[in-house]
């Protein structure tokens, strides 16, 4: 897999989508995004495309043979660390806008059912973050082969490597926000063994405390 010369990691494409609609030059000015030589892939890696509803919809139009890799991670941990992200680029304090969506962001159920249903399954490939901290090398060998990729090994170095890595203490929500978190989280937990088959929670100590693991 390739990111073309130039191009970020994150396109952020759609947007603002939701306000002006996609025409057909701007489908073709997205594909331009992606010259590869033959026997390569190409893509973008913009996670916001999961929590903007109208994204999947538009993706399946402008890519409609696109592989969508989808990485998941222990909904309160998420919700902590997007918080802290926040209060690492930003000196605004957090308000209640904030809380609402950082937790929004980890309700995976209605996120997932509108990326399947706007691509076939055999399309999307759901990972989890834990997994792959786990065994980087099993993750990486499971992405390939999904894309159509020829097997491809990374040093243990490059494998262990961490990117942009946090430094400030993590945002820790006091007990009865934790508490909320837990009970609003449950119900979407139980959700996903049916949208996901392969995946498992009880990689994710959220669903292990809620007794879903």
């Amino acid at each position: 897999m390739v990111s073309p010369a130039g191009q970020p990691k994150e396109l952020h494409f759609f947007d603002r989508a939701w306000e002006v609609p996609l025409t057909t030059a701007d489908v073709e000015r997205y594909r331009r995004y992606f010259p590869v030589p033959p026997g390569a892939v190409a893509g973008e890696w913009t996670p916001g495309y999961l929590i903007d509803f109208w994204t999947p919809e538009l993706i399946a139009r402008a890519a409609p043979e696109a592989r969508i890799l989808v990485l998941l991670r222990d909904p309160l941990e998420r919700f902590s660390s997007g918080l802290t992200h926040q209060l690492a680029t930003t000196r605004a304090p957090l308000g209640d806008r904030d809380i609402q969506g950082a937790f929004q962001r980890g309700l995976y159920a209605p996120q997932l059912r509108r990326v399947l249903a706007a691509f076939p399954a055999d399309q999307v490939w759901v990972g989890q973050y834990e997994a792959c901290r786990a065994d980087a090398a099993a993750q990486l060998a499971l992405t390939y082969a999904f894309l159509g990729l020829a097997p491809h090994t990374l040093s243990e170095v490059a494998l262990r490597g961490e990117v942009n890595p946090t430094t400030r203490v993590k945002f820790d929500p006091s007990p009865s926000l934790r508490s909320s978190l837990l009970a609003g989280y449950a119900p979407d937990l139980a959700q996903l063994p049916d949208l996901v088959p392969g995946l498992d929670l009880s990689l994710w100590p959220t669903a292990r405390e809620v007794g879903l693991a």
